[in-house]
């Protein structure tokens, strides 16, 4: 399985990425390793995914959220809530 996803980082912002293991990456993020971007603004959150059969649907997608303003992103979040969120504090 392949995943789109959005974090919520510490200061507030949002990070959109692709990856194939969802749980493992936001662990990498929470640990430095994830990303530049979210290195230096951990803890981070998820607060969105979406799952695609291929890498290439999932990139796409992540292109398509990366062209949406902050705001039509947090509808986005709004509509599709997670019921189990992975975090900082999550064991998962």
């Amino acid at each position: 399985m392949n995943y789109t996803y959005l974090v919520k980082c510490a200061d507030g912002t949002l990070y959109c990425g692709w990856t194939n293991h969802l749980e493992q990456r936001v662990k990498a993020h929470n640990a430095g390793r994830g990303a530049k971007y979210t290195k230096g603004r951990r803890p981070v959150t998820l607060v969105y995914y979406e799952t695609f059969e291929t890498r290439q649907e999932a990139m796409r997608r992540e292109t398509e959220l990366k062209r949406l303003s902050r705001k039509e992103k947090l509808e986005l979040i709004k509509t599709r809530p997670i019921c189990s969120v992975v975090s900082a504090q999550s064991d998962v």
